[in-house]
């Protein structure tokens, strides 16, 4: 129930930011770097690298968990696990991971609350929100905790042989774009249009995951992701358009490269990222185009065949030399996804990757 003068919805708004921030607002941005010991200076930046924007210096905006937080980094820092030069970096990466569950979990939780109350008396609706919050919170932690020490032992090999900020390896990368996205997206409705790409973003995790893959991240049309081997880059590149292709979603392309790929924060770096979107530009529906060092690979492996492609010119490569990937079997001609003869590179020097 609202106190009197205060706007609808207040009370429990201030219970539901106690419970989700462990406490009330009660310190300023100054009062905050004083307390954990760092600069001003130092904590804007911090708090802006989280994604969160500027509070007034008179704004009682922050609470015990802030305080404590700044407290807890200062440590990481004196123990030499985190630089002075990467805090702001890894901050980033963390606000921008976390700021996407946050929203998907807010949502979650409003249409949930919203079916449970439906179309009558919403007045209770800030009292059950709290009530949720307070019962799904402590589950909610458990689980992302146990994901996170899960994905941390996925990369247990690369836990026991750092190499620094960042790690270079070989790496297969790949894009998987939905044609025609833009176009078949303005004819959606709102709740349309989510359920088709929770199923893309679904079904690309799954395909990927299975071929020991790792997505990096979604951006609505698209998914980049990579692969430690030649042939899981293309049982995801063959297996993720049949999978996802139905008569009412448009259709999917995948292009993909292989080579030296630094990671960095989760995310890829290379001229190899750029080559695959590239090559998927390039792509026709439902089909996988890789680049010649992949193709090479894929060479040596029983069920597949790799066919040169003419060499075009698009933004940064003036000789670009797709490879179309396709099953062992010569006489299907349907995998070749309309590339008919001309299409097809003449000159028998490119037989070879």
């Amino acid at each position: 129930m609202d106190r009197a003068g205060e706007a609808p919805g207040s009370a429990a708004r201030e219970a539901l930011e106690r419970l989700l921030l462990d406490g009330p607002r009660r310190y300023t941005r100054l009062q905050v770097a004083e307390l954990s010991g760092m600069a001003p200076e130092r904590t804007q930046r911090l708090w802006r690298a989280l994604g969160f924007p500027d509070a007034a210096d008179d704004d009682p905006a922050f609470t015990d968990a802030d305080v404590e937080a700044l407290g807890v980094l200062s440590a990481l820092i004196d123990s030499g696990f985190v630089g002075r030069e990467s805090e702001a970096s890894i901050a980033r990466a963390m606000g921008q991971s976390l700021s996407r569950l946050a929203d998907w979990q807010t949502d979650m939780l409003a249409d949930a609350l919203s079916r449970a109350a439906g179309p009558g008396d919403r007045s209770t609706v800030g009292e059950e929100a709290v009530e949720a919050a307070t019962a799904l919170l402590p589950h909610l932690r458990r689980v992302q905790d146990y994901v996170w020490r899960r994905h941390l032992a996925a990369n247990a090999d690369r836990l026991l042989t750092p190499s620094g900020a960042g790690d270079r390896r070989e790496l297969a990368v790949g894009f998987a774009d939905l044609v025609g996205y833009t176009s078949r997206s303005r004819g959606m409705g709102g709740r349309e249009l989510g359920a088709m790409i929770e199923d893309f973003e679904s079904i690309a995790a799954e395909v990927i995951a299975r071929h020991h893959g790792r997505v990096v991240k979604t951006v609505g049309d698209g998914v980049l992701f990579t692969a430690g081997t030649a042939a899981g880059a293309a049982e995801i590149g063959l297996q993720l358009p049949d999978a996802w292709t139905t008569e009412e979603r448009p259709p999917l392309r995948v292009g993909a490269a292989y080579g030296a790929v630094l990671t960095r924060l989760g995310d890829v770096y290379s001229p190899v990222v750029n080559l695959a979107s590239r090559l998927t530009s390039l792509a026709r529906p439902g089909a996988l185009l890789v680049d010649r060092e992949l193709a090479a690979r894929l060479r040596g492996l029983p069920g597949y065949r790799v066919r040169p492609l003419r060499r075009v010119s698009v933004r940064g490569y003036d000789h670009l030399q797709p490879w179309l990937v396709r099953r062992g079997n010569p006489d299907d001609d349907a995998a070749d996804h309309g590339y008919d003869d001309d299409f097809f590179d003449p000159d028998p020097d490119h037989d070879e990757p």
